[in-house]
């Protein structure tokens, strides 16, 4: 069974809410980093026995610096220096150090001289019962090459030195990986793994700004592991992250981010003989959910008539109606009690839960359970359906339901509407906005649950900063999950942030046919939308060369336009509910984006419309 570890650098706080929060996660093993062992209080023999309370084994401690290829009397000087580090692992309770190559100018070069200085060091390892790791960093001075600290290992000849393969410095600066296949499994060490996004940087910032977890970034780590397996390895898979949204986050999400990137990685090289269920195909939302109070309920039902939507159910025993509209469902739940109700008295108005449509629900809440997801549950009444649901962004829930099931005779009374027409077909995307420090992990939520691939990843200009903005989506489209945060506070996701008191969906996008037609029903019914700039219509028009009558139906309407190759995109927002979230209505004509040409335009007219907030309280 593969034992997964993480080094101590990758987190944040002292070393012991780090060792806490990496054994609550369900991690096997740990790499001691050296610094986190210097600030401590406590004694290399206390941190060894927390380890152990904690049921975890340091598979290493790390970084020793600068040991090859010096001169005199620095070389002489570093084996006093290594041997003080084996009494001090003694104390720990760990056998293993890892030696990364050395960076100092005054390192001499030479794969013997190298050899020759580590088959000197595996002695003393050896009278000590340790043993010690080289590690080629991408900038070393000399070595830089997982080849070429190989080759310095296998001169080395001694049972006690053995190298260390660190993904990041093979994969970043594009060495081949093959090669691993013919190192002798014993003579690796330690296996350390690091993804990391395409960056046009050198690999020294890149390494200690950007690392991620494999599945985060770029860099093809599964053509690494797969080298590594084939040796025979069965040590530990060890992250090494440095990264400086992780050193800001939560220890404890960080964490379990981590060792959700390591199951999914061994069930993706498992293949047939994979142990999670694999991610069951989703068909788009099954239903979301508004929190809101009673004042609240009223003007949100206003809104949703504007657009269309008829109320078709009312729940049997609570305050909770179903809206309609295509496959749209929509829930206004103003109940005094339950999850939804804590939802609204946190966060004020806004969607409380999100419902997906999967082929089986069970296999999806098996695979995130399996994925460290939070299960929620909260009691049913009498006849009432109950949904398998996690714990998703910002503490709202992400409910599972089957595809081809009936989930709203149970638990909702059908009433009669006058259907007028639907205009509105499905629900496009739903946005989510968050601090751009949890993006990362909600990105890996996604994609490790569901059926979701991801985008590339866009910037988009705030009037005060960027946004970043993350798309996920699945294979027929008929899912999409838009995810944004921004590092700039007063950009409008981080105001929603701060007013909504917490991440959250901050708009959701509605799909139809034709926009026109669905903008004029929809003011005919009185709803009004954000006020688009003339100058943008002058620019579009100029742009696209759009005849005469379309382009004044864009005007009149507030209606933006974008064009990608032969596709065709329209949208068109209301005004913010209760200053917090929003609706976008669009329509695609061979189109597959999201209209981010058009995002700084929206995002200035809704800067211009916002007003102080203050949250309704019960």
């Amino acid at each position: 069974m593969t034992k997964y570890s993480i080094a101590t650098v990758s987190l944040s706080g002292a070393l012991d809410d780090k060792l806490r929060a990496i054994a609550a996660a369900g991690y096997d093993e740990v790499e001691i980093f050296e610094a986190d062992l210097l600030s401590y209080s406590g004694s290399p023999r206390e941190v060894g026995q927390m380890c152990r309370d904690l049921g975890l084994k340091i598979c290493a401690f790390q970084p020793f610096r600068d040991f090859e290829g010096m001169p005199e009397p620095q070389r002489a000087r570093n084996f006093v220096r290594a041997e003080r580090k084996f009494d001090l692992m003694r104390e720990l309770q760990t056998d293993l150090m890892l030696i990364c190559s050395n960076v100092s100018p005054a390192a001499l070069g030479g794969i013997d001289r190298a050899a020759a200085d580590f088959h000197e060091l595996g002695d003393l390892a050896a009278r000590h019962g340790m043993r010690v790791g080289f590690e080629a960093l991408a900038w070393g001075r000399h070595v830089r090459d997982y080849r070429d600290a190989w080759e310095i290992v296998r001169r080395a000849d001694h049972r006690s030195i053995g190298v260390i393969l660190d993904s990041f410095h093979a994969l970043a600066p594009g060495f081949p990986v093959a090669a691993i296949a013919s190192i002798p499994a014993d003579r690796i060490f330690l296996v350390q793994l690091a993804d990391a996004p395409k960056l046009g940087l050198d690999v020294l910032p890149w390494s200690r700004h950007f690392r991620c977890f494999p599945g985060q970034g770029d860099l093809p780590v599964t053509g690494f592991m797969e080298a590594v397996m084939a040796t025979g390895y069965s040590g530990p898979w060890s992250l090494e992250i440095f990264n400086d949204q992780f050193r800001a986050g939560s220890a404890a999400r960080i964490a379990t981010d981590g060792l959700r990137s390591l199951i999914l990685l061994e069930d993706l090289l498992a293949g047939p003989k994979a142990m999670l269920e694999p991610p069951a195909r989703s068909h788009g939302v099954g239903f979301i959910e508004f929190a809101v109070n009673e004042a609240s309920a009223a003007g949100l039902a206003a809104l949703l008539q504007q657009l269309g939507f008829r109320k078709t159910g009312a729940h049997r025993s609570k305050a909770v109606e179903r809206w309609s509209q295509g496959r749209i469902e929509l829930v206004i739940n103003h109940e005094h009690g339950g999850f939804a109700h804590s939802h609204y008295v946190t966060h004020g108005p806004g969607v409380c839960a999100i419902a997906l449509d999967v082929d089986d629900a069970g296999k999806t809440m098996a695979r995130a359970e399996a994925l460290k997801a939070k299960t929620f549950y909260q009691p049913v009444g009498p006849g009432e359906l109950e949904i398998p649901a996690i714990h998703g962004v910002g503490g709202s829930l992400l409910y599972f339901l089957d595809h081809a099931g009936n989930n709203w005779d149970t638990d909702f009374e059908t009433l009669r509407s006058d259907d007028e027409g639907d205009r509105l077909t499905a629900v496009d995307h739903i946005s989510q906005s968050m601090p751009y420090e949890e993006m990362p992990s909600w990105l890996l939520f996604y994609i490790g649950i569901l059926d979701l691939q991801r985008l590339p990843q866009m910037e988009i200009a705030d009037l005060v900063g960027l946004v970043q903005s993350q798309a996920l989506i699945n294979d027929n489209q008929t899912l999409r999950v838009v995810l944004n945060g921004s590092s700039a506070t007063r950009t409008l996701s981080n105001r929603f942030i701060s007013e909504f008191f917490g991440s959250g969906v901050q708009h959701i996008a509605f799909a139809c046919d034709d926009i026109f037609a669905a903008v004029a029903a929809m003011r005919q019914r009185g709803a009004s939308f954000l006020k688009i700039p003339e100058n943008y219509y002058d620019d579009v028009e100029a742009k696209y060369g759009l005849d005469a009558a379309t382009m004044a139906a864009l005007r009149d309407n507030q209606i933006l336009y974008d064009r990608e190759g032969d596709g065709e995109f329209f949208q068109i927002y209301t005004h913010a509910f209760d200053e917090r979230f929003f609706f976008e209505i669009v329509e695609r004509r061979n189109y597959h984006g999201f209209g981010a040409a058009n995002a700084s335009i929206r995002l200035a007219a809704q800067t211009r419309e916002t007003k102080p907030v203050s949250i309704p309280r019960v």
